[in-house]
C-alpha cells in the first residue's frame, strides 16, 4: 500500500510497512506538473507482463518494484486491484505508476487537483 501526500508543488508516495522490502523502494517524489492522466485500476491488473528489476513478484499476493515493459518503465505496488490508481507521468524515470491506495477516490481527487 502506498500513501499520497502533496508538498511545496510535489507528490510524495511512500511505500507503507513490508511493501518497501518486496517494492525495493521506500519512497517516490513527483512534480505535480509531470502528472499526465490518473485513473482507477479498470483493468483490474494485479500483474505485470515485463521484465522485473528490482521488485517482487508472488501471483495473487503481491505485484510491487520497478519493472520494464513495452510502453516504458512502470513502478508497481499492488495487492489488491481494485484499490490502485494508475498514474501516467511524463519527464520523468517512470512512465507510468500503479499503486494500491486506502482511499482511491480521495486519492484520484488529490492528484488530480493540480
Amino acid at each position: 500500500m502506498v500513501t499520497v501526500k502533496k508538498e511545496q508543488g510535489n507528490f510524495v508516495f511512500e511505500v507503507q510497512g513490508l511493501h518497501k522490502l518486496w517494492a525495493f523502494k521506500s519512497q517516490i517524489t513527483i512534480p505535480v506538473e509531470h502528472i499526465s492522466k490518473v485513473y482507477p485500476n479498470e483493468e483490474n491488473m494485479n500483474w505485470i507482463w515485463g521484465l522485473r528489476l528490482p521488485g517482487t513478484n508472488i501471483p495473487g499476493l503481491i505485484t510491487a518494484g520497478t519493472y520494464f515493459v513495452k510502453d516504458g518503465i512502470i513502478f508497481c505496488d499492488i495487492s489488491d486491484s481494485k484499490k490502485c490508481v494508475v498514474i501516467e507521468l511524463h519527464d520523468e524515470h517512470y512512465n507510468k505508476l500503479i499503486i494500491e491506495v486506502e482511499d482511491l477516490k480521495s486519492t484520484i481527487d488529490l492528484l488530480m487537483k493540480k
